[in-house]
């Protein structure tokens, strides 16, 4: 806003404006919300018998008026005008315990009065008249008195539709509620792209295209990672950037590229769409500062988004991540330096390299090539559309398999559909299985860091059943040693399967960062999650779904068995549980609604199971005895809720998962 508007905060009455309102007081709020259309110095804080706290809290970036005595809302007005002397331009006025205004509102007020040629504009909200007890309003300096005298005056209202806007805050019972209120804005599913907002979940940074997910904010971004490589003195070092197939993946790539070389950091570029996998690996043999991958991995084909990784291939901490928001979302456009593609090029700063040999050459170097040759597989792969069909043809035509591949152009829609492997979406790589006698059948999702199979009859295989055979084969036919790493959302016949061969079965959060964490501390064999993810001791840093395939395929050439065939000889070892789950879209409101009446419940049973311990790291899981469990959480790359539960029987995982319902309804 230009220099004609002037904010003034009334912040002399009820001392709950101190108190705070999730991690801001109340006041801090309302202070926040000024500076969404003027600058601190333009900012007037009106206080009164608390003004040592509220400068306190605020800070001496604003100007301060005394209000000595508590005459009311005209006196404090008129106290700041006065302090303003001479200015004859608007005035936003913001009440101290109205807290809740959305930014965009704010702006609503200010154009429309602007617009309107109006003397004040004031809010109106459930279809009544505007109203200046509502908590802010826009007034010309010249015409305050007679606002405050209500005579005559051009007066303009701005509707505001969301009623949480108008709580105020005058007990404990109202800040309760103005944080439920705050809470449930946080976890709106565009929150991050109404406010321009970058926000990395557990899998990175992923948005709607053309939302949050534009050239604008990925050369943010990219300055952030920038800003980071220079601060540690590692822009030699540099970067290597790779994109998959989806839209605006390349060109997101090649922006990124700019943005490195503009700030003097070497930079490799991928010359053609990769597996994510394949940029892990890179990154880590050339100990780059970062690696960088435009994908969305397997959300719909509308979404995009850009996973990071370190120099070790392993992916970005939560703290390193929070500070990256933290710098990206503060930039401004201004702020971004970048060199044009064809200029960075020419001078070197930008390299394009192929690693697909020496990625499938470190792939072979772990896989018993000579015992799949000699096993003479018929395989059929449905890489989705995604990345992963040239590398893991590679291998398994070297392999001297005989492959046959569906879904393999290239579509940035994905045929419709999100390109997640599971049971849904891999019906014609069933149906092919069953009908032309194919050994295996092998999936991966749209970037390839995830696997999915289907056996000799055409059966869905679930993840956890093939970590559960990978694990075992590892440890018995392979002979490598050491313990498993899962996620909380993963089957504890893994646990079982551990004990068996004496060794231990660590749980983390999900989030594949956290299994490598693990992996590393344990020196794991195998690190893995049920969604899809694995790796194992002594290759990448992450998920990677063409190892996988390969792993499995080794599997099968080395024991000669099918895949039904080696599963029951694992559950002669572990027993069966049976698993259910359950997704759900996730509204703001359920997030606050549903853990809330989950805790306020009595966990102590479910049905008439007892509860042997609950915990709280990632969502709310409740452990039962002989490895059951039911487990509630929100995803953290979706607006999504995960229902999952793991028992002795179909019937009881279906109990355990009605039990969990129940607290969704509302």
């Amino acid at each position: 806003m230009p220099d004609t508007l002037k904010a003034i905060v009334l912040a002399a009455g009820n001392p709950i404006l101190l108190e705070n309102m999730g991690d801001r007081s109340v006041v801090q709020c309302v202070a926040e919300n000024a500076l969404e259309v003027a600058a601190p110095e333009d900012t007037w804080v009106v206080v009164g018998k608390h003004s040592d706290q509220v400068r306190m809290q605020l800070g001496e970036r604003y100007r301060y008026v005394e209000q000595d005595e508590p005459l009311g809302i005209g006196d404090a007005v008129r106290r700041a005008l006065t302090a303003l002397g001479n200015f004859q331009g608007d005035l936003l006025i913001l009440y101290g315990d109205k807290p809740l205004f959305r930014a965009t509102s704010i702006r609503g007020l200010l154009n429309r009065h602007r617009l309107r040629n109006a003397d004040a504009t004031l809010f109106a909200a459930d279809g009544a008249a505007a109203d200046m007890s509502l908590g802010a309003y826009a007034v010309r300096a010249g015409a305050v008195e007679q606002l405050l005298n209500r005579t005559s005056l051009h007066v303009e209202s701005y509707q505001v539709y969301d009623p949480d806007e108008m709580q105020g805050i005058n007990s404990a019972d109202d800040l309760a509620q103005a944080e439920l209120i705050l809470r449930k804005r946080l976890y709106r599913p565009r929150r991050e792209e109404e406010q321009n907002l970058i926000k990395f979940g557990t899998g990175g940074w992923r948005a709607v295209i053309g939302e949050g997910f534009t050239m604008h904010n990925v050369r943010r971004l990219c300055q952030a990672l920038a800003n980071e490589i220079t601060r540690r003195g590692q822009e030699k070092c540099g970067v290597v950037v790779g994109y998959d197939r989806r839209f605006l993946s390349r060109q997101a790539g090649e922006a990124a590229a700019e943005v490195f070389a503009g700030n003097n950091i070497f930079t490799i570029l991928l010359p053609e769409p990769a597996p994510t996998p394949l940029v892990t690996y890179a990154t880590a043999r050339r100990k780059s500062a970062y690696g960088l991958v435009f994908t969305a991995s397997h959300n719909p084909p509308e979404w995009n988004g850009l996973k990071v990784f370190r120099g070790d291939g392993s992916l970005l901490l939560d703290r390193e991540t929070r500070q990256i928001e933290a710098e990206t979302n503060a930039l401004p456009p201004e702020r971004v330096i970048k060199l044009d593609l064809d200029l960075a090029l020419a001078a070197g700063v930008v390299t394009r390299h192929d690693f697909t040999n020496e990625y499938v050459d470190a792939v072979e170097a772990l896989i018993d090539l000579d015992a799949i040759r000699n096993a003479g597989l018929k395989l059929i792969v449905d890489p989705m559309y995604g990345v992963g069909q040239l590398t893991l043809g590679t291998v398994l035509t070297e392999a001297r398999c005989r492959v046959t591949f569906i879904h393999e152009r290239h579509n940035p829609l994905f045929g419709g559909r999100s390109p997640a492997p599971d049971a849904e979406a891999l019906r014609l790589l069933s149906s092919t299985m069953r009908d032309d006698g194919y050994d295996l059948g092998l999936a991966m999702d749209g970037d390839a860091d995830r696997i999915a199979i289907v056996d000799e009859c055409g059966g869905y295989v679930s993840v956890n059943d093939l970590l559960l055979l990978l694990y075992w084969y590892l440890h018995e036919v392979r002979g490598d040693h050491g313990g498993i790493v899962r996620n909380l959302a993963t089957t504890h016949l893994l646990d079982r399967l551990a004990a068996r061969l004496g060794e231990e079965c660590y749980e983390v959060p999900v989030g594949f960062k956290h299994v490598v964490s693990a992996m590393i501390e344990h020196n794991a064999v195998l690190g893995g999650e049920s969604s899809g993810g694995l790796t194992i001791r002594g290759h990448i840093l992450g998920k990677d779904g063409i190892f996988a395939c390969a792993l499995v395929v080794e599997m099968l050439a080395r024991t000669g068995q099918r895949i039904s065939q080696l599963l029951e000889r694992v559950y002669a070892l572990t027993g069966r549980l049976y698993q259910a789950e359950e997704s759900l879209p996730a509204t703001p409101e359920m997030r606050i609604a549903i853990p809330r009446r989950l805790c306020e419940a009595r966990r102590d049973r479910i049905a008439s199971y007892a509860v042997v311990r609950t915990s709280q790291e990632d969502g709310i899981k409740l452990y039962l005895e002989n490895d059951n469990w039911a487990l509630l959480r929100f995803s953290g790359t979706e607006p999504v809720l995960r229902l999952a539960v793991e028992a002795d029987s179909p019937h009881k995982a279906n109990e355990l998962l009605a039990w969990l319902r129940q607290f969704v309804t509302v």
